[in-house]
């Protein structure tokens, strides 16, 4: 072993140019995919923590004839609140519309309970204002209602029995959120004010849970973790991780074809230093692993490149993050203005191993030639 390392390191050393080419171009490949890779972790963990923060809560209980991703289930989708239950924040779905500056815009009437503590929005707001009919809205849905504080805007919607009605609401709060479903054509209400603009008193779509709230079977509610609402996002994250295999494997086969043919060529050139090695009584198993260690130690040594030019260079990055841009913004998922990336130490070892063992395969594949070659050849300098 000791013998195959100081060879190794000898003939690394010898090939200079060559040499400091190949540990470049792997140290890149290890830097991008640790880096990019870090930026989708960090995707997923901003994601979750919105929306875990800012519409899930610890989980919901959901009516069942309510789908939050079918608009036609708003009108039929609530029931009667269940008596006897705790830690859960009641929400009524309904649908309006709204018409600032004389434009018409589909809404949808979100009641809940101005004191709730299962969420991060800021209904405090609409019970300290002394307006009739307070309401809060979402960034998003300022920017295209062109709304802001203290704006009245006519808002048009049916009761329980199917009768138009209107009123005029004010926008007493704005936020702001990376969420967009709690935010993209939303309009928040008292629960109470709702109640009786629509008739359905006590009633409610879904429930967001606290923390303190413990799961029982009730009919014509069923209950979803918060695993279960998360899914769409763990999907499209594991999507977005699929096509950026396509970019790791590019940048990593473009460093082992650099070393395969490193190695192709090293066999060729070598075939005396080879032969002598066989007539002195060194096994070709030996030296075909003094061929192929010598081939792993390139990522070894961009291993220790990328470290020093890396590390450095990762950190910084993950302190200023990724800025996203505004399309990207307005996909309808929870994203971020910027993503701040993670880098745990599970990706950090997935990539060395997966750098290390790929280089091991493709500096030993050139080096099976030598399992046929002729030592008395190879030793006259006869090429094979």
């Amino acid at each position: 072993m000791k013998l195959a390392f100081t060879l190794s390191i000898k003939n690394i050393l010898g090939a200079g140019l060559r040499t400091f080419l190949n540990v470049f171009v792997l140290s890149f490949s290890f830097v991008v995919i640790i880096g990019l890779q870090g930026v989708m972790d960090g995707w997923d963990d901003q994601a979750r923590r919105d929306s875990i923060d800012w519409q899930f809560g610890q989980g919901q209980l959901i009516h069942e004839n309510f789908d939050p991703l079918d608009s036609f289930t708003i009108l039929d989708g609530n029931g009667p609140i269940p008596k006897y239950i705790s830690g859960l924040t009641p929400i009524l779905v309904h649908q309006a519309s709204i018409y600032p500056q004389g434009r018409m815009i589909g809404a949808t009437i979100k009641g809940i309970d101005p004191l709730q503590k299962s969420t991060l929005l800021p209904t405090q707001g609409l019970i300290k204002s002394d307006v009739t009919f307070p309401v809060i809205i979402g960034k998003r849905m300022a920017e295209a209602s062109k709304l802001s504080i203290e704006d009245e805007v006519l808002i048009r919607w049916r009761d329980k029995n199917g009768t138009y009605d209107a009123n005029r609401i004010t926008i007493v709060d704005i936020f702001d959120s990376n969420v967009p479903a709690i935010d993209s054509g939303q309009i928040w209400m008292s629960i109470e004010t709702l109640w009786q603009m629509t008739g359905l008193n006590n009633h409610a779509s879904f429930f967001v849970a606290e923390k303190s709230y413990e799961h029982n079977l009730m009919e014509s509610w069923k209950f979803k973790s918060q695993e279960e609402l998360l899914k769409p996002i763990s999907d499209l994250v594991a999507q977005k991780n699929g096509s950026q295999s396509v970019i790791y494997s590019l940048l990593l086969a473009i460093a082992l074809l650099a070393i395969f043919d490193t190695q192709v060529l090293s066999v060729f050139r070598r075939q005396s230093e080879i032969g002598t090695y066989i007539a002195l009584g060194m096994t070709r198993q030996k030296v075909i692993g003094i061929f192929t260690f010598e081939g792993s130690l390139y990522s070894i040594l961009a291993l220790l490149l990328a470290t020093i030019y890396g590390a450095p260079l990762l950190a910084w990055f993950a302190e200023i993050g990724f800025a996203v841009p505004p399309a990207d913004q307005k996909m309808g998922i929870p994203v971020a203005e910027t993503i701040f990336p993670i880098f745990g130490l599970k990706l950090v070892l997935e990539t060395i191993f997966l750098v290390l063992f790929a280089s091991t395969i493709v500096s030993f594949l050139p080096t099976r030639k030598i399992s046929r070659l002729d030592p008395i050849l190879a030793l006259k300098g006869k090429k094979q």
